[in-house]
């Protein structure tokens, strides 16, 4: 998404990103998942998640669950960085969880290792409620063209 340009005032705006995702929908596993997005822009995405109804057997957060926040989040800001005229798809996602959560909600804030050209990558800290770091994801997203 460019930035767009006021020639009536001269000034700079960014796009109302958060908008933008909330008029164009969330993917059925982020409703599932009961993923809320709370900031969004290229640069720095902010999301929660609760813990009930995505557990282990045992009531812990399931760390799978950590993994679809973060794809989610490093999936959407590499879409805003490329622009509607291309499509955007994951080829690698890691997470190391740090810490079980077993209540509440969890937090967590993407931003970009790398914005290029074809390739994109977000770092994903994940925090529970006493702002603990629990998980620590990496996704790398590859840019395409639209067919």
């Amino acid at each position: 998404m460019a930035l767009i340009i006021d020639i009536n005032s001269a000034t700079m705006t960014e796009p109302d990103y958060l908008a933008i995702i909330k008029e164009r929908g969330q993917g059925a596993l982020d409703i599932k998942m009961g993923i809320e997005m709370l900031e969004v822009s290229p640069q720095r995405l902010v999301a929660r998640m609760p813990v009930e109804g995505n557990t282990q057997p045992i009531g812990l957060l399931h760390g799978g669950a950590n993994v679809v926040l973060a794809e989610s989040l490093g999936s959407i800001g590499t879409q805003l960085h490329a622009g509607p005229d291309r499509k955007v798809v994951g080829v690698d996602i890691n997470a190391t969880h740090h810490k079980s959560t077993s209540s509440g909600y969890v937090t967590a804030v993407a931003t970009p290792v790398s914005l290029g050209r074809t390739l994109c990558v977000y770092e994903i800290v994940i925090t529970n409620e006493a702002g603990q770091r629990t998980c620590t994801a990496r996704i790398t997203c590859l840019i395409l063209n639209k067919d």
